[in-house]
């Protein structure tokens, strides 16, 4: 798995001239790094004022941040497999009709999978930056820009992700289908955004 390589051995993957790991699984990997630092802030035996509610916040999106952290780590692979599938359907035989039809299918489905793989990652990463508001709000003041690093890397990854999920959407033949990633990834965009602005805000 991409994952549980070093960090050397998957730059150097990421590096080289295969398709894959692409766009798609750098994007998943930036969003779990982001991720992560908000896991970090949240786990700090120290709140901003170490009151009790404090730290029930924290713990609590502490815990839904790690599922959200393994969740992006796991979309790295997942996402290099999906555009696997989309070569290997237009490698299919077409050589009779049946063959076309089949491989007409296969293509479908492999470019739908390989839409809502990327179309995950961007909602995974708002989860993260949903939690992380207790992180931005009650964790310790000394990491403060570990928790501004991990939105702008959530964003970042979203929006990464994002152009995925638009170069797959041309070839989906289902026109509802389509209409309905485009509204809903456009949706998550909106709340990134708006995420992001109230931890970090534009000036």
């Amino acid at each position: 798995m991409l994952i549980d390589r070093t960090v050397t051995s998957l730059l150097d993957a990421i590096s080289a001239a295969d398709p894959t790991p692409g766009g798609g699984s750098a994007a998943a990997l930036v969003g779990a790094a982001g991720t992560a630092l908000l896991v970090m802030v949240t786990g700090m035996p120290k709140s901003r004022t170490n009151a009790i509610a404090e730290r029930e916040a924290l713990d609590s999106a502490h815990t839904e941040l790690l599922q959200l952290r393994d969740e992006l780590a796991g979309l790295v692979d997942r996402d290099a497999a999906a555009y696997d599938l989309v070569v290997a359907a237009f490698r299919k035989p077409k050589v009779t009709d049946v063959d076309k039809l089949e491989r007409k299918a296969a293509i479908q489905d492999a470019t739908r999978v390989a839409t809502e793989v990327p179309l995950e990652t961007i909602r995974a990463c708002v989860r993260a930056m949903q939690e992380g508001r207790a992180a931005a709000a009650y964790g310790n003041p000394s990491a403060a820009s570990d928790v501004k690093v991990g939105y702008r890397l959530l964003l970042a990854a979203a929006e990464g992700a994002l152009d995925n999920v638009d170069i797959n959407l041309g070839g989906l033949a289902d026109t509802g289908l389509q209409t309905a990633i485009r509204d809903e990834s456009a949706h998550l965009m909106r709340d990134a955004r708006t995420l992001l602005n109230a931890v970090v805000p534009v000036e």
